[in-house]
């Protein structure tokens, strides 16, 4: 049995040879690229958090700090519910900007000159029953 040349080359290829087409594919290239960008938006998020919303809601709750919210209990125990409270605060953030993010780029995908699908007999005939209908009522 005489093996293909293609069958040996896969054979050579091994482990390293399949992690470089992983690794190459565009799929893995587009999520490396998402993972950096996501982190560098994530500071920036954390900074809009901690420099403008909080000391909003700080001045709103008589200077308080959130960071510094906490409940002790035991032996230099505590609950830190502030931190909580911030990082709640961070997710909604993060979720409404990427919730606006997706919109734009949706509405800025959409074909703006796209046609209307063709109307079929039964659509016809539907409007011409309301239309009576409407008539008939008056």
């Amino acid at each position: 049995m005489k093996k293909d040349k293609k069958d040996i080359a896969e054979q050579r290829k091994g482990i390293i040879g399949e992690f470089k087409q992983f690794a190459l594919r565009g799929n893995v290239m587009d999520m490396a690229v998402g993972i950096v960008i996501g982190s560098a938006f994530g500071a920036i998020v954390n900074s809009f958090v901690n420099d403008l919303i909080m000391p909003l809601v700080g001045f709103l709750t008589a200077g308080q700090d959130f960071t510094q919210m906490k409940i002790p209990f035991g032996d230099d125990s505590y609950i830190n519910y502030g931190n909580f409270i911030q990082t709640v605060v961070n997710f909604f953030v993060i979720a409404l900007s990427i919730f606006l993010v997706i919109k734009i780029i949706n509405s800025i995908r959409k074909p703006k000159d796209s046609a209307p699908p063709p109307l079929t007999e039964t659509d016809v005939l539907v409007e011409i029953r309301d239309l009576l209908k409407e008539k008939s009522e008056e």
